[in-house]
Formats: structure tokens, C-alpha cells, sequence
């Protein structure tokens, strides 16, 4: 009986058994072309998201001040921090970056971390 089954293994199997140094290197050439050509590709994704949480916490800053200027009959508040008394108010979460606002309710960033504040467009860049 354990005859019979040796013989079935070694037809269904065959001879050979595992990969070959040649099949190895090819695989491993194949993974090295792809990664050669994805890796430049995602360097450009990198930073990104920092920027778009930076401008995300700006929209939140600006409604935040509208919300405060409609509580003080039309009064702004002179800068925006995490320090602040009130943008812990109207703000959950907190604020990383540091903004000041002037009379007319006009949000301009100060800094925020990895971001520069792009003038022309007031909102935050890489």
C-alpha cells in the first residue's frame, strides 16, 4: 500500500521538486524592475497629506471666526493658537498651527509645522 501511494506522488509531482536558480532570479528580477518603477512614483505623494490637514484646520479656523464674530455682534478675535482661550470654544480637536486674523476677519497663517504660508493664495504649501 505505501508503495501504491509513493507512485502516485512521484506522477503527479514528477521529479523535480521546488524552484530552480534560474526561475529564483528571474522572480527576483521581475519584483525589482516593478519597485524601480513605483518608488519614484510615490515620493511625490509624500508631504501631501500634511498640506491637506494644514488646509483643512485653516477651513475650520476661518469658520470658527465667523461663528465668533456672529456670537460678538461683529467682533474678531485677534489670533488663532492653541494657546487661546477662544478657540478651544469653537474648536474641537485643538490647532497646530498659529494664525492671526485682522479686523475685517481675515485668517493669515503664521506657521505651522512642515507648511509654508503661500501669500497669493492664503492657504498653506509645501
Amino acid at each position: 500500500m505505501k508503495i501504491f501511494f509513493k507512485k502516485i506522488a512521484r506522477t503527479y509531482r514528477g521529479e523535480e521538486s521546488g524552484f530552480t536558480l534560474i526561475e529564483l532570479l528571474i522572480v527576483i528580477v521581475i519584483l525589482g524592475v516593478l519597485a524601480a518603477a513605483i518608488i519614484p512614483n510615490l515620493s511625490k505623494f509624500v508631504g501631501s497629506g500634511t498640506v491637506g490637514a494644514a488646509n483643512a484646520e485653516l477651513a475650520t479656523i476661518k469658520t470658527a471666526v465667523s461663528a465668533y464674530a456672529s456670537d460678538y455682534n461683529g467682533a474678531y478675535p485677534t489670533a488663532a493658537s492653541s494657546s487661546d482661550g477662544w478657540s478651544a470654544q469653537y474648536i474641537t480637536g485643538g490647532v497646530k498651527g498659529v494664525y492671526t486674523i485682522d479686523t475685517s476677519g481675515l485668517v493669515t497663517g503664521t506657521s505651522y509645522p512642515s507648511c509654508t504660508w503661500d501669500t497669493t493664495n492664503l492657504k498653506w504649501a509645501k
